[in-house]
């Protein structure tokens, strides 16, 4: 699945409120058809890895984009990201989704 992060508002960090996180774009989010987990800055990408297997309400091929997604936000970030495969992420990564 092609991913669609792109970068937005180089250089601000810290808590998005919920009004800066509804004027972001799609393209912002790791998962863009639900604008959940927003990939903003450093911290905001590891916040998103951290809990990858939290989401809720996803597909397995959502999974697969937001983690293209998370891949290319945290090469731009500077972040290491070992993994290589969405089902390596979480406290207990899994090979079935059970948030479905």
């Amino acid at each position: 699945m092609e991913t669609t992060w792109k970068p937005v508002n180089e250089g601000d960090e810290g808590t998005l409120s919920s009004g800066e996180k509804r004027s972001l774009p799609d393209s912002a989010f790791a998962f863009p058809d639900r604008r959940k987990e927003p990939l903003v800055d450093a911290d905001h990408v590891r916040n998103a890895i951290a809990r990858f297997d939290q989401v809720k309400g996803v597909t397995d091929k959502e999974r697969e984009q937001a983690f293209g997604n998370l891949k290319k936000a945290a090469k731009h970030f500077d972040i290491d990201m070992s993994e290589t495969d969405w089902h390596q992420l979480g406290k207990h990564p899994h090979t079935d989704n059970p948030t479905q």
